[in-house]
């Protein structure tokens, strides 16, 4: 079957058509997976597990109520392979697919060809995933729909002469970034005309590679800014909510590493502002399901428009511990046309939340990724402490995909309960017969600068490595 509408089973949900759907097809692996098979278990809804064939024996295989192979072990031949997806999701009879993040999660066509085959994309629309998609597509919408942005290009830079030109007239630092880009690559700072020069080469030529489009823009560097994303919800009824921010400013490589709610250093205007501005700018454009808004915030607590993810986020799990409300969940009630059932005012936040990814990797080899066999297996348990995994002893880690086996997320009263829940977590994992990133983050955890809060997105270059 080719991706046009033969042979398709026609289940047409209208926008604004409350139907709860029936079956979903979870396009990804994991603890993503795991997870929405979970929250569709407790509300009744049928699932479908897609597997590549070094996911056979994953966990997520296991729970679905059905499972189907897909394609070999590559990603571009088995997860990122529309074709085979929707044929499964055909040939199981699924009436919706939920993306979870990474891999077709952000991809427009793909939720365009759901929506032509009356297949539920659990998301925004296509054209909306386009359009924020585009780096410097989303910060010219957001400036119109009054979100601040940092100073920069109105659009795409043409050539290496109007870089340098811009970068005179906002005042260096700045930063060239890839339009396209994500996962921190295609990102370079440039402190001079020199560097900027250099820089310009090199970020058309990663972009390109990366993703196989060389557009970028310019805009200006804040200096050690915090990185604090907003949490919203917004149904197919026009109303929106925020689940308040999380802060993710502990990062290598651009890649987030620990997260945390609620961010230290919002003052309540600060935070109320915010929430304000996303939840506007997000009914401005007329945006449904769960979304992020992610932005920069430096130290005089001015924020900038970053980027909007049109999905569901790995570190979902600390706003869910502080707000009750199962962000998965509400996905799914959203893409069944169903209006929120909350009101901004019904969002209590509780205590504080953290939470760390423990990756099989070696940080002192470049977090070198360690593929491997499981051959033991102990998960930390306690008051306040959740685990999101896939993993399981016996499991062979494949050396396909990312690194990351588990989430440890912790809810206690203050953030100094949380620091020590996760640490004492952390501490009790055991994972044998793989390395993982568990040092490096107790390392982090028990950082004077981390615990007294007193960090921006360079503190992993700056602290544990003396960048």
């Amino acid at each position: 079957m080719d991706e046009s509408k033969e042979g398709v089973v026609k289940i047409k949900i209208q926008k604004g058509e409350s139907k709860m759907l029936k079956k979903v097809l979870i396009a990804n692996r994991g603890e993503i997976a795991v997870r929405i098979i979970r929250a569709c278990r407790e509300m009744g809804i049928a699932t479908v597990a897609v597997y590549s064939e070094a996911d056979k024996t994953a966990l997520h295989t296991t729970l679905a109520d059905e499972s189907i192979c897909i394609g070999p072990a590559p990603s571009t031949k088995s997860y990122l392979n529309k074709k085979a997806i929707l044929e499964a999701a055909c040939l199981t009879g699924a009436d919706s697919i939920h993306p979870g993040f990474g891999f077709l999660s952000e991809n427009a066509n793909f939720a365009k060809i759901c929506e032509e085959m009356g297949i539920k994309f659990i998301g925004p629309s296509h054209k909306l995933i386009d359009l924020l998609g585009n780096k410097s597509q989303a910060k010219e919408t957001m400036k119109k729909a009054g979100v601040p942005v940092v100073p920069g290009s109105k659009g795409l830079i043409s050539s290496k002469e109007e870089a340098v030109k811009l970068a005179s007239d906002i005042h260096y630092p700045v930063m060239l970034k890839a339009s396209a880009g994500g996962g921190g690559r295609g990102i370079r700072v440039a402190y001079s005309q020199e560097e900027l020069e250099k820089a310009y080469d090199l970020v058309k030529q990663e972009a390109k590679i990366s993703f196989n489009d060389d557009s970028i823009y310019l805009e200006k560097f804040i200096e050690n800014p915090r990185h604090v994303e907003i949490q919203i919800l917004a149904d197919e009824h026009g109303n929106c909510i925020h689940l308040g921010e999380r802060d993710c400013s502990v990062q290598r490589r651009n890649q987030k590493v620990v997260e945390e709610t609620p961010s230290g250093i919002l003052s309540e205007e600060t935070r109320k502002k915010m929430g304000e501005v996303a939840v506007k700018a997000v009914k401005e454009i007329g945006y449904a399901n769960a979304g992020t808004i992610e932005f920069l915030v430096d130290k005089h607590q001015d924020f900038y428009f970053m980027e909007m993810n049109t999905r569901v986020q790995v570190e979902h799990p600390v706003t869910e511990m502080v707000t009750g409300v199962d962000i998965i969940k509400e996905q799914i009630k959203i893409a069944s046309g169903e209006p929120l059932t909350m009101k901004q005012e019904d969002i209590i936040f509780t205590g504080h939340s953290m939470e760390a990814r423990i990756n099989s990797e070696n940080p002192d080899k470049n977090f070198m990724p360690c593929p491997g066999k499981i051959t033991g297996l102990h998960l930390p348990g306690g008051n306040g402490i959740r685990v999101d995994t896939a993993i399981y002893a016996g499991y062979t880690i494949p050396p396909n995909y990312d690194s990351m086996l588990a989430k440890i997320i912790v809810h206690g009263k203050t953030r100094e309960e949380s620091i020590a829940k996760l640490t004492s977590a952390i501490a009790e994992l055991v994972v044998e017969g793989t390395q993982t990133n568990c040092d490096f983050i107790l390392r982090i955890l028990q950082n004077e600068k981390f615990k007294s809060n007193r960090y921006d997105t360079s503190f992993i270059a700056k602290e544990l490595f003396g960048g």
